[in-house]
């Protein structure tokens, strides 16, 4: 399945630019100005940050998985206030 995002304000870690950004299956394939692809879906992100590659920073405190759990809980974790 093949995601055009259009006309979002693109952000990497050297670069900052309008433009759209083709994401096929699960990889960014392109990334230019009003490419001229088709697509499954097209999602306008006008006004809209659009961060390639980007990685959700967020953790799970104190949440068991795979017979393993976090090494951070609620005291540790939230960080300074």
């Amino acid at each position: 399945m093949k995601t055009l995002i259009r006309n979002g304000r693109v952000v990497t870690a050297v670069d900052d630019y309008k433009a759209d950004v083709l994401v096929d299956g699960e990889v960014v394939s392109v990334i230019g100005a009003k490419l001229d692809v088709e697509a499954d879906r097209v999602i306008d992100a006008s006004g809209k940050l659009v961060i390639p590659g980007g990685i959700d920073p967020h953790t799970h405190m104190e949440l068991p998985f795979g017979g393993t759990q976090a090494s951070d809980d609620f005291r540790t974790g939230r960080g300074n206030r």
